[in-house]
């Protein structure tokens, strides 16, 4: 044993020991990744891989040695064999749509259907079982999987709705295709203008297609729908829950609505929620709401609190509403659509950021990130910081408060996508402190058509990881579920590959990035882009038990292996929250091992 490690060992296990409090929970003989170490110049003295570990109230107590960590057993302590297992912190999703995913789930779910016709079949084996009169939901299709890449219309889906109104999102969320009764029910004809920052697709005689994009567009017919009850909202915030835990994620940074949250808040108080989540309020909601709204749940609470503001700038690359500086190359009429207006944004940027806002942008274009830089600038000279966790409230929670004066990073402002960037852009990210939220799964989907939307000079810039670390950007990665599956392996692979899921398709390979660097993107970075970095992220004293244990050693998997690695537990609090029917890992009480 080399001395820095002995030395580590000495001085976790004298941590565990001055706390005066024994182990609930010891794993030992195990393959764990503890997270220290994953970038280098790392002062951590926790070893980069340990044997063991010990919990204690929901927290990581020490690591070491099975026979360092073994000393601290007590009576009542329950010993976990690995038997070898891998285990590694669980992984926190950067940007997720939890109730919309789980509601995609429950509806009508479009997730990849690759034909028309068998997008027709799905929603026809929904109709057969529907309630008369009610509305038609659900999404995920992207009609450039299909043969000829042809946009649906509303006579395709009226044909097998049977006459209900139907809506349904595309995969990315900034597209949807309403049919016939839909779009009636909505008063949407040839006449209706399209709203400011949205299209009504239209065909020759200029009646609606049903194709329908941005928000401001597809709110026309998202209003007319009956809202959701609590009931509805927490069996889907459920589902998603569910399907996140068994991916190996602990933590989620989520968009969903306000009523959302407020259900998540019941389950919180029910003892219901095993996921930790950090929920964002829309960026565009009256000042004087937002402030209420954060005072009304503690910004400490470790298991469920609000956070930043998201606003959108534009659409996406794969319904070519995404704001670009020039044309898209294969649309050559069309550089994408703009939300804001420059001096707008700004001002209710500054407004925001003065009252203590942490901002996040959702920008994918070229000309979007201009445009969110352009407002995080203005807003700076005006900022203060975002309430934080008292690092004093709980003795095991090490984290640190920001300085009381803000500089730019101390803001931890975000742009979420950042998939196209200017090249002058990069460093101003970095001189302004500004966080890249990225979901390096778009890539495995966007792989087959980026290219000709962009064109081979301003592809360069394009999902650009590798150029963001060497800027000295943090980089921090999510999925943004239901766009994406929650699967973090995905997005792991696509980091290191660049390539399709098949591994025949290679895109812009001098932007892959290490393993290490896609992991701590996933779950230090992640967790720093929500003021959290002191308490999840890393298995060592005073995080959070928050943890997985997998099928393999993904650190030394091939990248098709680490593409099909499987979750068989996840720990949140230091309690298993999912478990794989056949996993053979046991707990004994007491046992002397």
């Amino acid at each position: 044993m080399n001395p820095l490690t002995l030395s580590a060992i000495l001085l976790l296990t004298s941590f565990a020991q001055a706390q005066g409090t024994p182990p609930d929970t010891i794993y030992i003989h195990g393959n764990i990744l503890t997270g220290a170490h994953l970038r280098s110049k790392d002062p951590s003295p926790t070893p980069a891989k340990v044997q063991a570990l010990a919990i204690a109230d929901g927290k990581i107590l020490a690591v070491g040695t099975d026979e360092a960590v073994l000393k601290l057993k007590a009576p009542k302590t329950h010993i976990i064999d690995l038997h070898g297992v891998f285990a590694m912190p669980g992984f926190n999703d950067a940007h997720t749509h939890m109730t919309e995913a789980g509601r995609q789930q429950l509806s009508i779910n479009l997730v990849g259907v690759r034909s028309l016709a068998e997008m027709q079949q799905r929603i026809r084996a929904y109709a057969a079982k529907a309630q008369p009169g009610v509305w038609f939901q659900g999404g995920g299709w992207d009609h450039t999987l299909w043969p000829g890449a042809k946009l649906p219309t509303r006579e395709d889906i009226d044909q097998v709705t049977s006459g209900h109104p139907c809506i349904l999102s595309r995969v990315d969320g900034h597209m949807a295709l309403a049919n016939s009764a839909a779009l009636a029910g909505a008063n949407i004809t040839a006449d209706t203008p399209d709203p400011g920052g949205a299209k009504i697709d239209r065909d020759a005689s200029g009646n609606p297609t049903g194709i329908l994009r941005e928000t401001a567009a597809t709110n026309l017919v998202f209003n007319k729908i009956p809202p959701s009850t609590l009931e509805q909202r927490r069996k889907a915030l459920n589902v998603a829950i569910d399907d996140a835990l068994a991916h190996g994620v602990t933590s989620v940074q989520d968009n969903s609505e306000w009523d959302d949250f407020l259900a998540l808040e019941e389950l919180e108080h029910t003892n219901q929620l095993h996921l930790r989540i950090a929920e964002w309020m829309a960026f565009d909601q009256p000042l004087a709401i937002l402030k209420e709204r954060r005072a009304s749940h503690p910004a400490d609470d470790p298991l469920l609190h609000l956070t930043m503001l998201k606003g959108f700038m534009d659409g996406s690359l794969g319904s070519r509403t995404a704001a670009m500086d020039e044309p898209y190359s294969d649309d050559p009429n069309n550089s994408g659509l703009a939300r804001y207006d420059q001096t707008k944004l700004s001002q209710m940027a500054s407004e925001r950021a003065a009252a203590g806002f942490q901002l996040g942008f959702h920008a994918i274009g070229d000309r979007a990130n201009a445009i969110a830089l352009n407002a995080f600038a203005a807003a700076e000279q005006v900022a203060t910081l975002a309430p934080q966790p008292d690092p004093h409230s709980d003795p095991h929670i090490v984290t640190t408060l920001p300085p009381s004066e803000p500089t730019p990073a101390s803001l931890r402002f975000r742009v979420e996508h950042a998939q196209v960037l200017l090249p002058e852009d990069f460093d101003r990210f970095a001189s302004e402190g500004v966080i890249a939220s990225m979901q390096p799964s778009h890539l495995l989907t966007d792989i087959k058509w980026a290219t000709d939307r962009l064109g081979s000079e301003r592809v360069k810039y394009a999902y650009a990881w590798k150029t963001f670390l060497d800027h000295n950007v943090t980089l921090a990665f999510g999925t943004d579920y239901p766009v994406e599956s929650i699967n973090p392996f995905r997005g792991l692979y696509s980091a290191i590959t660049r390539q399709n899921e098949t591994g025949t398709q290679t895109f812009q390979p001098q932007e892959k990035i290490s393993l290490n660097e896609a992991i701590y993107a996933y779950t230090q970075a992640s967790a720093f882009a929500e003021f959290r970095e002191k308490q999840k992220g890393r298995l060592e004293p005073g995080h959070f038990a928050d943890l997985i244990l997998l099928d393999r050693d993904i650190t030394t998997a091939t990248p098709q292996q680490l593409l099909h690695a499987i979750v068989l537990k996840t720990i949140v609090n230091g309690e298993t929250v999912y478990s794989k029917d056949d996993s053979p890992i046991k707990s004994t009480p007491g046992a002397n091992n």
